[in-house]
Protein backbone atom coordinates (compact mmCIF):
# COMPACT_ATOMS: atom_id res chain seq x y z
CA UNK A 1 0.00 0.00 0.00
CA UNK A 2 1.27 3.74 -0.88
CA UNK A 3 1.62 5.79 2.50
CA UNK A 4 -1.50 8.06 0.83
CA UNK A 5 -3.91 5.57 -0.06
CA UNK A 6 -6.81 6.10 1.83
CA UNK A 7 -9.72 8.65 1.21
CA UNK A 8 -8.26 11.45 3.45
CA UNK A 9 -4.90 10.43 1.73
CA UNK A 10 -4.13 13.68 -0.78
CA UNK A 11 -5.30 15.88 2.33
CA UNK A 12 -2.95 14.61 4.69
CA UNK A 13 -0.11 14.53 1.94
CA UNK A 14 -0.49 18.47 1.20
CA UNK A 15 -1.09 18.88 4.95
CA UNK A 16 2.75 17.34 6.04
CA UNK A 17 4.18 18.64 2.79
CA UNK A 18 2.97 22.28 4.19
CA UNK A 19 4.36 21.76 7.05
CA UNK A 20 7.66 20.79 5.83
CA UNK A 21 8.16 23.98 3.32
CA UNK A 22 8.33 25.82 6.67
CA UNK A 23 11.32 23.68 8.02
CA UNK A 24 9.64 21.02 9.83
CA UNK A 25 10.04 17.78 10.32
CA UNK A 26 6.69 16.34 10.60
CA UNK A 27 7.78 12.30 11.03
CA UNK A 28 5.75 11.78 13.54
CA UNK A 29 2.74 13.50 12.78
CA UNK A 30 2.92 12.22 9.43
CA UNK A 31 2.63 8.52 10.81
CA UNK A 32 0.01 9.27 13.21
CA UNK A 33 -2.59 10.62 10.65
CA UNK A 34 -1.18 7.85 7.98
CA UNK A 35 -2.15 5.70 10.75
CA UNK A 36 -5.73 7.19 11.40
CA UNK A 37 -6.63 7.38 7.78
CA UNK A 38 -5.62 3.31 7.18
CA UNK A 39 -7.74 2.72 10.30
CA UNK A 40 -10.73 4.45 8.73
CA UNK A 41 -9.95 2.41 5.58
CA UNK A 42 -10.02 -0.48 7.42
CA UNK A 43 -13.41 0.15 8.92
CA UNK A 44 -15.02 1.87 4.96
CA UNK A 45 -15.21 5.23 6.71
CA UNK A 46 -14.61 7.63 3.85
CA UNK A 47 -14.59 10.63 6.42
CA UNK A 48 -13.62 11.49 9.79
CA UNK A 49 -16.48 12.59 12.24
CA UNK A 50 -17.40 12.05 15.76
CA UNK A 51 -17.78 8.80 15.75
CA UNK A 52 -15.28 7.59 14.35
CA UNK A 53 -12.51 10.06 15.95
CA UNK A 54 -14.17 7.88 19.27
CA UNK A 55 -13.56 4.66 17.85
CA UNK A 56 -9.61 6.07 16.68
CA UNK A 57 -9.25 6.96 20.30
CA UNK A 58 -10.41 4.01 22.05
CA UNK A 59 -7.90 2.12 19.59
CA UNK A 60 -5.16 3.86 21.29
CA UNK A 61 -5.78 2.55 24.82
CA UNK A 62 -2.63 0.87 24.95
CA UNK A 63 -0.90 4.02 24.29
CA UNK A 64 0.61 5.93 27.39
CA UNK A 65 -1.75 8.91 28.06
CA UNK A 66 0.61 11.98 27.34
CA UNK A 67 1.21 9.69 23.80
CA UNK A 68 -2.60 9.49 23.27
CA UNK A 69 -3.40 13.40 23.75
CA UNK A 70 -0.20 14.30 21.46
CA UNK A 71 -1.56 12.26 18.85
CA UNK A 72 -5.09 13.49 19.55
CA UNK A 73 -3.92 17.15 19.09
CA UNK A 74 -2.02 16.35 15.71
CA UNK A 75 -5.67 15.48 14.46
CA UNK A 76 -7.38 18.22 15.97
CA UNK A 77 -4.31 20.62 14.10
CA UNK A 78 -4.60 18.66 10.99
CA UNK A 79 -8.78 19.01 11.03
CA UNK A 80 -8.26 22.59 11.49
CA UNK A 81 -5.65 23.12 8.85
CA UNK A 82 -8.82 21.32 6.65
CA UNK A 83 -11.44 23.89 8.40
CA UNK A 84 -9.52 26.53 6.15
CA UNK A 85 -11.25 24.79 2.76
CA UNK A 86 -14.16 23.00 4.26
CA UNK A 87 -16.12 24.96 7.23
CA UNK A 88 -18.38 22.04 7.87
CA UNK A 89 -15.69 19.41 8.57
CA UNK A 90 -15.21 17.64 12.20
CA UNK A 91 -12.82 19.44 14.67
CA UNK A 92 -12.60 17.20 17.76
CA UNK A 93 -13.19 18.66 21.30
CA UNK A 94 -9.81 19.54 22.75
CA UNK A 95 -11.80 19.55 26.12
CA UNK A 96 -12.26 15.96 25.50
CA UNK A 97 -8.83 15.09 25.48
CA UNK A 98 -7.04 13.49 28.43
CA UNK A 99 -5.22 15.80 30.70
CA UNK A 100 -1.07 15.44 30.79
CA UNK A 101 -0.32 13.03 33.69
CA UNK A 102 3.61 13.77 35.38
CA UNK A 103 6.16 11.65 33.64
CA UNK A 104 7.84 8.69 36.22
CA UNK A 105 11.33 10.25 36.60
CA UNK A 106 14.15 8.52 34.98
CA UNK A 107 15.74 5.85 36.43
CA UNK A 108 19.94 6.64 37.14
CA UNK A 109 22.24 3.87 36.80
CA UNK A 110 26.09 3.49 36.82
CA UNK A 111 29.36 1.84 35.46
CA UNK A 112 28.30 -2.01 37.07
CA UNK A 113 25.62 -2.19 35.74
CA UNK A 114 26.39 -1.16 32.18
CA UNK A 115 29.21 -3.39 32.18
CA UNK A 116 26.44 -6.07 32.97
CA UNK A 117 24.13 -4.95 29.96
CA UNK A 118 27.27 -5.40 27.97
CA UNK A 119 28.01 -8.80 29.13
CA UNK A 120 24.07 -9.44 28.62
CA UNK A 121 24.32 -8.15 25.13
CA UNK A 122 27.39 -10.78 24.72
CA UNK A 123 25.28 -13.78 25.42
CA UNK A 124 22.02 -13.47 23.02
CA UNK A 125 22.20 -15.80 20.65
CA UNK A 126 23.14 -14.88 16.88
CA UNK A 127 20.57 -16.16 14.58
CA UNK A 128 20.79 -16.78 10.63
CA UNK A 129 18.17 -13.73 10.01
CA UNK A 130 20.61 -11.53 13.15
CA UNK A 131 23.97 -12.93 12.59
CA UNK A 132 25.26 -9.64 13.84
CA UNK A 133 22.43 -9.71 17.13
CA UNK A 134 25.22 -9.59 19.74
CA UNK A 135 27.38 -7.36 18.16
CA UNK A 136 24.72 -4.88 17.24
CA UNK A 137 23.18 -4.18 20.99
CA UNK A 138 26.71 -4.50 22.65
CA UNK A 139 27.33 -1.38 20.23
CA UNK A 140 24.30 0.46 20.83
CA UNK A 141 24.70 0.54 24.35
CA UNK A 142 27.93 1.60 24.43
CA UNK A 143 27.13 4.78 21.86
CA UNK A 144 23.88 5.41 24.23
CA UNK A 145 26.16 5.30 27.29
CA UNK A 146 28.95 7.31 26.29
CA UNK A 147 27.50 9.80 24.19
CA UNK A 148 24.41 10.33 24.82
CA UNK A 149 22.38 9.95 21.19
CA UNK A 150 19.17 9.56 21.19
CA UNK A 151 17.91 6.02 20.01
CA UNK A 152 16.52 7.25 16.77
CA UNK A 153 20.19 8.68 15.89
CA UNK A 154 22.01 5.56 16.99
CA UNK A 155 19.48 3.36 14.60
CA UNK A 156 19.86 6.00 11.66
CA UNK A 157 23.51 5.62 11.56
CA UNK A 158 25.28 4.68 8.16
CA UNK A 159 28.54 3.32 7.75
CA UNK A 160 29.88 7.03 6.14
CA UNK A 161 28.61 8.62 9.34
CA UNK A 162 31.41 6.54 11.28
CA UNK A 163 34.59 8.02 10.96
CA UNK A 164 37.38 5.76 12.54
CA UNK A 165 40.31 7.38 11.77
CA UNK A 166 39.11 10.82 13.60
CA UNK A 167 36.87 8.98 16.26
CA UNK A 168 33.77 11.08 15.32
CA UNK A 169 30.10 9.70 14.22
CA UNK A 170 28.35 12.74 12.23
CA UNK A 171 24.64 13.11 13.23
CA UNK A 172 22.82 14.18 10.42
CA UNK A 173 19.05 15.91 10.00
CA UNK A 174 18.38 15.00 13.84
CA UNK A 175 16.09 17.11 15.59
CA UNK A 176 15.36 20.38 14.42
CA UNK A 177 16.92 19.59 11.48
CA UNK A 178 20.42 19.85 13.47
CA UNK A 179 23.46 17.77 12.20
CA UNK A 180 26.46 17.48 14.55
CA UNK A 181 29.46 15.70 14.86
CA UNK A 182 29.86 13.46 18.26
CA UNK A 183 33.63 12.75 19.20
CA UNK A 184 33.99 9.26 20.75
CA UNK A 185 35.65 7.93 23.87
CA UNK A 186 38.65 6.01 23.48
CA UNK A 187 37.04 2.80 25.02
CA UNK A 188 33.43 3.60 22.46
CA UNK A 189 35.91 4.54 19.38
CA UNK A 190 37.81 0.96 19.84
CA UNK A 191 33.91 -0.72 20.35
CA UNK A 192 33.15 0.28 17.21
CA UNK A 193 35.85 -0.27 15.28
CA UNK A 194 35.74 -4.26 16.43
CA UNK A 195 32.08 -3.81 15.44
CA UNK A 196 33.28 -2.53 12.11
CA UNK A 197 36.13 -4.90 11.59
CA UNK A 198 32.63 -7.79 12.28
CA UNK A 199 30.13 -6.09 10.01
CA UNK A 200 32.38 -5.42 6.76
CA UNK A 201 33.35 -9.03 6.79
CA UNK A 202 29.67 -10.44 5.79
CA UNK A 203 28.27 -10.52 2.72
CA UNK A 204 25.72 -7.44 2.84
CA UNK A 205 25.59 -3.93 1.33
CA UNK A 206 28.78 -1.99 2.83
CA UNK A 207 28.33 1.12 0.79
CA UNK A 208 28.77 4.60 2.87
CA UNK A 209 25.05 4.61 2.81
CA UNK A 210 24.42 0.77 4.30
CA UNK A 211 23.22 0.87 7.63
CA UNK A 212 25.63 0.93 10.60
CA UNK A 213 22.99 -1.17 13.09
CA UNK A 214 22.38 -3.72 10.15
CA UNK A 215 19.51 -6.91 10.11
CA UNK A 216 19.22 -9.53 7.79
CA UNK A 217 15.33 -9.97 8.99
CA UNK A 218 13.33 -10.14 5.45
CA UNK A 219 16.33 -9.10 3.42
CA UNK A 220 18.97 -6.62 4.17
CA UNK A 221 17.85 -3.51 6.37
CA UNK A 222 18.93 -1.77 9.33
CA UNK A 223 17.68 -1.88 12.63
CA UNK A 224 13.99 0.26 13.25
CA UNK A 225 14.05 2.74 16.23
CA UNK A 226 11.33 0.21 17.76
CA UNK A 227 13.20 -2.78 17.25
CA UNK A 228 16.58 -1.42 18.57
CA UNK A 229 14.54 -0.26 21.69
CA UNK A 230 13.03 -3.29 22.43
CA UNK A 231 16.48 -5.00 22.22
CA UNK A 232 18.09 -2.74 24.55
CA UNK A 233 14.60 -3.13 26.91
CA UNK A 234 15.30 -6.71 26.88
CA UNK A 235 18.97 -6.45 27.97
CA UNK A 236 18.01 -3.90 30.88
CA UNK A 237 16.01 -6.92 32.01
CA UNK A 238 18.98 -9.80 31.27
CA UNK A 239 21.29 -7.77 32.93
CA UNK A 240 18.93 -6.90 36.15
CA UNK A 241 19.43 -2.97 35.92
CA UNK A 242 17.24 -0.92 38.02
CA UNK A 243 17.96 2.26 38.85
CA UNK A 244 17.97 4.32 42.16
CA UNK A 245 14.16 4.17 42.53
CA UNK A 246 14.14 0.70 41.97
CA UNK A 247 11.99 0.76 38.44
CA UNK A 248 13.86 -0.76 35.63
CA UNK A 249 14.83 1.97 33.02
CA UNK A 250 13.71 2.95 29.68
CA UNK A 251 16.11 3.46 27.23
CA UNK A 252 15.89 7.24 26.62
CA UNK A 253 17.03 7.17 30.64
CA UNK A 254 20.22 6.62 28.92
CA UNK A 255 20.78 9.84 27.84
CA UNK A 256 19.69 11.49 31.38
CA UNK A 257 22.50 9.08 32.62
CA UNK A 258 25.21 10.45 30.16
CA UNK A 259 24.55 14.10 30.84
CA UNK A 260 24.41 13.05 34.80
CA UNK A 261 27.96 11.82 34.44
CA UNK A 262 28.94 14.46 32.58
CA UNK A 263 28.39 16.99 35.52
CA UNK A 264 29.92 14.37 37.46
CA UNK A 265 32.75 14.68 36.11
CA UNK A 266 33.41 18.05 35.38
CA UNK A 267 32.34 18.83 39.54
CA UNK A 268 35.75 16.21 40.00
CA UNK A 269 37.91 17.42 37.45
CA UNK A 270 37.59 20.89 38.88
CA UNK A 271 36.47 22.43 35.77
CA UNK A 272 34.02 25.35 35.50
CA UNK A 273 30.61 24.09 34.89
CA UNK A 274 28.42 26.81 34.18
CA UNK A 275 31.41 27.61 30.72
CA UNK A 276 30.63 23.32 30.02
CA UNK A 277 26.88 23.16 30.20
CA UNK A 278 27.21 25.25 26.40
CA UNK A 279 29.25 22.40 25.11
CA UNK A 280 26.91 19.86 26.53
CA UNK A 281 24.20 21.43 24.42
CA UNK A 282 25.57 21.19 21.30
CA UNK A 283 26.92 17.54 22.11
CA UNK A 284 23.61 16.21 22.64
CA UNK A 285 21.78 18.70 20.03
CA UNK A 286 20.28 20.88 21.96
CA UNK A 287 19.33 24.04 20.65
CA UNK A 288 19.85 25.80 24.21
CA UNK A 289 21.02 24.93 27.96
CA UNK A 290 17.44 25.24 28.83
CA UNK A 291 17.11 21.91 26.99
CA UNK A 292 19.98 20.46 28.29
CA UNK A 293 19.20 21.32 32.35
CA UNK A 294 15.85 18.95 31.77
CA UNK A 295 18.48 16.30 32.14
CA UNK A 296 20.32 17.32 34.95
CA UNK A 297 18.94 15.77 37.59
CA UNK A 298 20.13 16.85 41.61
CA UNK A 299 21.05 12.91 42.49
CA UNK A 300 22.82 12.19 46.05
CA UNK A 301 26.67 11.96 43.92
CA UNK A 302 26.54 14.83 42.09
CA UNK A 303 24.98 16.45 45.93
CA UNK A 304 27.88 14.89 47.36
CA UNK A 305 30.91 16.07 45.08
CA UNK A 306 29.53 19.80 44.75
CA UNK A 307 29.40 19.65 48.26
CA UNK A 308 32.94 18.85 48.67
CA UNK A 309 33.90 21.52 45.91
CA UNK A 310 32.30 24.20 47.74
CA UNK A 311 34.05 23.07 51.22
CA UNK A 312 36.83 23.47 49.50
CA UNK A 313 36.17 26.49 48.24
CA UNK A 314 35.02 28.50 50.96
CA UNK A 315 34.94 26.31 53.81
CA UNK A 316 36.87 28.77 55.67
CA UNK A 317 34.57 31.05 55.33
CA UNK A 318 31.61 29.32 57.10
CA UNK A 319 34.09 28.15 60.11
CA UNK A 320 35.31 31.53 60.36
CA UNK A 321 39.00 30.44 58.99
CA UNK A 322 39.55 27.89 62.02
CA UNK A 323 40.21 25.73 59.08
Amino acid sequence: MKPYDFPLGPLVERYVATRRALGRDYRYEQMTLVSLGRFLLDRCATDLDSAQFEAWCNSLSGVCINHRRKRQLIVRKFCLYRQRTEPACFIPDINCFPRLVACRPPSIFGEQEVARMLAAADRLPATHRGPLRPAVVRLAVVLLYTTGLRIGEVARLTIGDADIEQGVLHIRESKFHKSRFVPLSTDARQELQSYLKLRLTLPSRNESTSPLLCSFANGFRGYSVGGLREAIQNVFHAANVLGSDGHCPRVHDMRHVFALQALLRWYREGLDVQSQLPKLALYMGHVSIVSTAYYLKWIPSLVAVASQRFEAHFGHVIDGGAS
